[in-house]
């Protein structure tokens, strides 16, 4: 595999003695700094599935209805 032609560049700086830029990329480089300004499809599918989800299986258990079927 070839070496880009900027790699190869600091490589040579870095022969010369002067300082390697690899060192000035701090713990930021790596993590995803954009943010999200509306929610996906499967965001908005979640919130939905929940909130559904939640008002017909309430903490309450008056709002629950079990059926027995006695034989």
């Amino acid at each position: 595999m070839a070496k880009s032609k900027a790699k190869k560049m600091r490589e040579k700086q870095i022969r010369e003695g002067k300082r390697n830029p690899e060192y000035g990329r701090g713990t930021y480089s790596l993590a995803d700094m954009r943010t999200r300004t509306t929610k996906t499809k499967q965001e908005k599918w979640n919130q939905v599935y929940r909130k559904e989800r939640q008002s017909r299986y309430g903490s309450d258990s008056e709002n629950v209805v079990l059926f027995y079927l006695a034989l």
